[in-house]
């Protein structure tokens, strides 16, 4: 599958990158670009793609103003950290608005979609597209039920259930239960974090990643931020950026 990444963050480009590599067995990366005028200056040469993400708010504009200089000949897959531009979006190439950070599985089912609506593309393109995107797993993911990790000279098995969050304190990842009990892990955070049902847990920040059943309350806090009060104290407050609330009200409200 031909791509090209509209995106004018270096940790954003990488992320969607990964998650695409993982997702797309033969994926082919045709260019990266971080502008609107670079970008217009692209379409212009002609190139054959299959599908575009792209951000929406660039390095000198947002995105949507490359569709008023140019034709862009592929469907389009927008990923923004806001959500006011969803009208907009579709009214241009857009068959999909993911929300940063981006999560696998949401970004697997805007692969799908595109498959599923590949009869407005050109006839020659449909059966490439409906093979590659085929190949993706498309059986629902099994998320991790158990966490096996160390204390002292035990291996304990922790299930997720029981897990209240996950915290990065001094550079060391740890563990702890409900029942406060606090255990070193081995893997990062990132890695963790794909590995949970989303459902149930989330990332409110670098630091901290909750389970939905360790919050008690959630209160307005200064810049933007907002406040989880959570079942017992934690070192230091868990709080959620301005940037992912909108995103974390929607995963309270689902």
């Amino acid at each position: 599958m031909r791509v090209l990444i509209i995106e004018d963050e270096a940790p954003a480009f990488r992320r969607l990158h990964k998650i695409l590599e993982e997702l797309i067995p033969y994926l082919e990366l045709i260019d990266v670009l971080d502008s609107v005028e670079s970008a217009v200056q692209w379409f212009g040469k002609g190139e054959r793609l299959d599908v575009a993400f792209m951000d929406i708010q660039l390095s000198d504009g947002l995105s949507f103003e490359i569709f008023e200089q140019c034709n862009v000949p592929a469907p389009v897959i927008f990923t923004t950290a806001f959500d006011e531009y969803l009208l907009n979006a579709f009214k241009v190439n857009g068959i999909d608005y993911l929300l940063k950070p981006i999560k696998p599985e949401e970004l697997r089912r805007s692969l799908i979609k595109l498959e599923q609506l590949r009869s407005i593309f050109s006839v020659d393109k449909q059966q490439e597209i409906k093979d590659l995107i085929s190949s993706i797993q498309l059986t629902d993911k099994q998320y991790k039920s158990r966490f096996l990790v160390r204390q002292g000279s035990k291996l304990l098995s922790v299930p997720s259930e029981d897990v209240a969050c996950f915290h990065i304190k001094s550079g060391v990842l740890f563990l702890q239960t409900f029942t406060n009990e606090r255990l070193i892990m081995d893997q990062t955070m990132d890695e963790i974090s794909r590995q949970l049902d989303p459902k149930q847990f989330f990332r409110a920040n670098r630091q901290f990643l909750i389970n939905f059943r360790f919050i008690r309350s959630v209160e307005k806090y200064f810049k933007g931020k907002l406040l989880i009060k959570t079942s017992f104290e934690t070192d230091e407050p868990v709080t959620v950026s301005e940037e992912k609330a909108t995103e974390f009200k929607k995963w309270l409200d689902q």
